[in-house]
């Protein structure tokens, strides 16, 4: 339609505005715009026909880069990208790297990890199955909570991983995933226990690993969260 084509024309036009306003940007030296070769097909191809199929996983690791694009890259030692299965119909998604994350560049890898890997077997799934993330990929100075810049600045990387893998169902690990997925400003306390939508995607929140180890009255709280995954999964617990 006429409609359509118009709609269509004006974001072809603003994505040659955006290709054009990064290379400006990167001539004048500003940092954090990739702008080879590779990085600027993918952008002309955005919107186009015939190129609505996904990135993969490799690509958006490669926009990556060394990022240095917030004050997280300042004192890390890895990225952290995500790990796991990048069909996954499962993705966990946590706050940030911690210490043992950020030496190994794998995410959930401590003890909150560990904690983790046994939830997952518990709803009979293996760390190679699911793909597991965090909302920013670098780690905070102290585990300190990622401030809202450092969110801001690193979410488009996370949403690409989501389109990549295309789940169908996220369990959010705690307040800071919750609320950064759902763009809501409730607690934990008030969002674990029931599905929320994501861009289609059915989204689970419940306590963090780390949160578990220091409260181990709240595991009741998580299985019976993770019991509802298994039924929406179509998993049989017994």
């Amino acid at each position: 339609s006429i409609i359509k084509h118009g709609h269509t024309k004006k974001i072809l036009e603003t994505i040659d505005q955006i290709q054009s306003g990064f290379r400006l940007l990167s001539e004048m030296g500003c940092k954090g715009f990739d702008c080879s070769k590779q990085s600027m097909d993918i952008v002309s191809r955005w919107g186009r026909i015939g190129a609505d199929l996904p990135e993969s996983l490799a690509e958006i690791r490669k926009d990556l880069g060394d990022c240095q694009r917030c004050r997280l890259s300042r004192h890390r030692q890895n990225i952290v990208f995500g790990t796991g299965n990048p069909q996954a119909s499962l993705v966990f998604i946590g706050e940030g790297p911690g210490y043992d994350e950020d030496i190994q560049g794998e995410p959930f890898v401590g003890a909150a990890g560990q904690l983790l890997t046994k939830i997952i077997q518990a709803i009979q799934q293996t760390r190679a199955r699911v793909y597991i993330s965090n909302i920013v990929k670098c780690r905070p100075p102290n585990n300190r909570n990622p401030k809202t810049d450092e969110i801001q600045t690193c979410y488009p990387f996370l949403h690409r991983q989501i389109q990549a893998i295309h789940p169908k169902f996220i369990c959010a690990l705690g307040t800071i995933a919750a609320q950064s997925l759902l763009q809501t400003e409730q607690p934990i306390s008030a969002l674990r226990g029931k599905f929320h939508n994501y861009k289609g995607i059915k989204v689970l929140p419940t306590y963090h690993p780390a949160y578990l180890l220091r409260n181990p009255e709240k595991k009741r709280a998580v299985w019976k969260d993770m019991k509802e995954l298994m039924t929406a999964m179509g998993i049989d617990f017994g």
